[in-house]
């Protein structure tokens, strides 16, 4: 897995080993950063359930003001900590949290773009909607960017519509703006 574009073009990142993550495929990443592409110079961008960090350090490497890394395991955030020294890619915080115990501790703070990859056996992915509403984590012009199995149905979040949708034969991204944002969206049109 290497970093796509930018500042870190052509860093190889290190995941780690096992079935405890599941990165994004190169395929589905190219596909995402094109959509976003113009959104991500000086966001701030939060990757939650990170991983090896490839998503947020893909956003920085392309001009994200800042990100921050949540992730649970102890080892995918040293992994992380290791791919940011490797990229040379600053303005990162990491969080070794529970998700819903970092979204508490972030509550202050507001965020441009959201990238949101749980486990896709789990069931964290609509509390964790619910919470970014419930905290005002998004900015009002920002999104959230939902990676799920093309299995799954796309439920009703109440706060959110969504906007867009990218398919792949096993991965769908969904690009969700605020409620009361939506309307008066540009995003709409841009997708």
């Amino acid at each position: 897995m290497r970093v796509i574009a930018g500042k870190a073009k052509g860093h190889k990142l290190k995941t780690v080993e096992g079935l405890q993550t599941r990165p994004t495929t190169d395929r589905m990443k190219e596909t995402l950063f094109n959509v976003i592409s113009f959104d991500l110079p000086q966001c701030r961008f939060l990757d939650l359930f990170a991983g090896s960090g490839a998503i947020g350090i893909e956003a920085l490497s392309r001009g994200a003001k800042n990100c921050v890394f949540v992730e649970n395991s102890k080892e995918a955030c040293h992994m992380i900590d290791e791919n940011l020294k490797h990229t040379k890619l600053q303005n990162a915080v990491i969080l070794q949290k529970d998700v819903l115990d970092a979204l508490l501790f972030l509550k202050q703070q507001k965020f441009d773009i959201i990238f949101l990859d749980p486990p896709y056996q789990s069931d964290l992915a609509i509390p964790v909607c619910h919470k970014i509403v419930e905290y005002g984590l998004l900015e009002k012009q920002g999104y959230l960017i939902w990676e799920r199995s093309a299995e799954m149905e796309m439920p009703f979040i109440s706060g959110l519509n969504m906007v867009k949708e990218k398919k792949s034969k096993t991965t769908v991204m969904t690009f969700l703006m605020l409620e009361e944002e939506y309307d008066k969206s540009n995003l709409c049109r841009e997708f």
